[in-house]
């Protein structure tokens, strides 16, 4: 699913439970919903954590060799 789509799908599900009852009386619609928002949040979560540990990978040989900053500064 590209980006766009994903913002479209979730843009539909705002407005499902924003404008209908369909949420609270549909255990289908109530699930679908519930997944689509939940892996977006995962997929930012991924994202955040590649992001980290690239960041990690660039400065962990400095500490090996302890030339790197000291946490305690």
């Amino acid at each position: 699913m590209t980006d766009m789509e994903r913002k479209v799908m979730i843009r539909l599900c705002a407005k499902i439970v924003a404008e209908t009852d369909l949420y609270e009386t549909d255990k289908e619609v109530q699930n679908l919903i519930d997944w689509v928002c939940l892996s977006e949040q995962i997929k930012e979560n991924n994202n955040t954590i590649r992001n980290l540990t690239g960041e990690y990978k660039k400065i962990e040989p400095d500490y090996r060799e302890g030339g790197g900053r000291s946490w305690n500064a």
